[in-house]
């Protein structure tokens, strides 16, 4: 066909469809948002949703401008004279943010945690798992600077990875430290690298200058071996007290809940509201880029984009990218049930009267009906390849006493229910038959 989506999005496709993977699943992808929103929820978050797209200077400001997010990646869908311009979100963060401040969320009981999900949009090259059109699950606490908060949040995180029944992931934990730990860092970088101007990239040149630390995490194997080269210190080293304190706190308190982790100095994060604890949770299973999401605390966003001081922190992982991880592990699916009933007309005039009774039906069960006359057997097999419970025959005689016909195709019974009473029977026999997974 002549038209086709555009490069970097995909389609979450139907089960059944010759070209599915899990990360194009429509299934997938909502079994994936549904696990996290019962763990979450669990733990008292409560589900927001701001807009797909957002003042440009939002962006700008609370995501920084030395990212490439904003100097590389932001998709600008609307522009009008001096106005800024309006982008589609590349991250949930700063949405949330703002939605908390404008809304006057800090009356409700805090830290308040909130959860959503959703599609993001980044102009990256395209690859398998990084798409310009992708979708995030987003978990945020605004109200508290506790290490306890900090930890449940990897925690949580971690929670709803093994909840899928993902099991090859590792928690990857580092520390950016206070505004003045990490000036001092920056200070020490240009220092370092300002002598090999010549030998790094120009987005890393310009970094230098912007955000040195942002040239750790550069994607040219020039700046990675000079990096190698000069033995750069972490920014671990360059921890204050207060900072020092916290996360150890954090390591402390995920030990004791039997949170495994791995302390990484390279850890500093790329956008540039972090501070204090920072993350990446990882999978072999990826690819070489093994991170699945990640997260940090942002007690200074709100500052950034013209509010008092609220304390914050948050994560996020790629649906895509751990629907990849999942398929590399070979997890499967959760069965997908199908309709409780499949009800069939035996004559094309009594097609209606099976309508009406799956739609009547429908108020307590999953029901589908054929649209047009079928014969027993046909109806049967129609019923089996829908994954029916039951199969359900209307005819002529059924129709003048009110009735329908009833076969349980797993065990072969039969049954005669008055159709007034046909919605409280399938209920019933949903409840005795279909596993707590089909139920789910």
């Amino acid at each position: 066909m002549a038209i086709k989506r555009p490069k970097g999005t995909e389609d979450h496709l139907p089960a059944g469809s010759p070209k599915l993977t899990l990360d194009v699943s429509a299934q997938a992808h909502g079994w994936v948002v549904e696990t996290a929103r019962r763990v979450l929820e669990r733990a008292g978050a409560q589900r927001i949703d701001t807009p797909l797209f957002e003042e440009a200077d939002l962006v700008k400001r609370g995501v920084g401008g030395s990212t490439d997010i904003v100097r590389k990646e932001m998709f600008t869908v609307y522009y009008f004279g001096d106005h800024g311009g309006y982008i589609l979100r590349p991250e949930g963060t700063a949405s949330i943010v703002r939605a908390f401040l404008q809304n006057g969320l800090k009356q409700l009981p805090s830290p308040l945690k909130l959860w959503t999900h959703g599609p993001m949009f980044r102009a990256e090259r395209q690859q398998r798992g990084r798409l310009r059109q992708f979708h995030q699950v987003d978990y945020e606490v605004l109200g508290s600077s506790d290490a306890l908060v900090d930890a449940e949040a990897i925690a949580l995180m971690v929670g709803v990875v093994r909840e899928l029944g993902l099991t090859g992931v590792r928690v990857k934990l580092g520390s950016i430290g206070d505004p003045e730990d990490r000036e001092a860092y920056n200070t020490y970088l240009r220092e370092l690298f300002t002598p090999h101007l010549e030998r790094l990239s120009d987005d890393s040149r310009d970094r230098l200058t912007r955000n040195p630390m942002r040239i750790l995490d550069s994607k040219s194997e020039d700046d990675q071996t000079l990096i190698a080269q000069l033995n750069v210190k972490p920014m671990l080293d360059f921890l204050g007290d207060e900072a020092r304190a916290n996360f150890d706190a954090v390591q402390g308190h995920l030990r004791d809940w039997g949170v495994e982790f791995d302390v990484d100095p390279s850890i500093v994060r790329g956008l540039d509201y972090y501070r204090r604890t920072a993350w990446e949770l990882h999978h072999e299973g990826v690819g070489a880029k093994s991170a699945l999401g990640g997260g940090g605390r942002y007690d200074g966003l709100a500052e950034q984009i013209g509010a008092q001081a609220v304390p914050g922190i948050g994560w996020a992982f790629g649906v895509e990218r751990l629907l990849i991880a999942l398929e590399a592990e070979g997890r499967a699916l959760p069965a997908q049930a199908g309709p409780v009933v499949y009800l069939a007309a035996l004559e094309e005039s009594l097609v209606p009267a099976a309508a009406a009774a799956a739609l009547a039906a429908r108020t307590t069960v999953r029901a589908e009906f054929a649209y047009r006359a079928l014969k027993p057997g046909t109806a049967f097999r129609d019923a089996e390849r829908r994954g029916a419970l039951f199969a359900g025959l209307i005819g002529s005689d059924e129709a003048g006493a009110g009735t329908v016909q009833l076969k349980n195709l797993r065990s072969a019974e039969q049954f005669t229910v008055l159709l007034s009473d046909l919605p409280a029977f399938l209920h019933e026999q949903e409840r005795a038959h279909l596993t707590p997974l089909e139920n789910a």
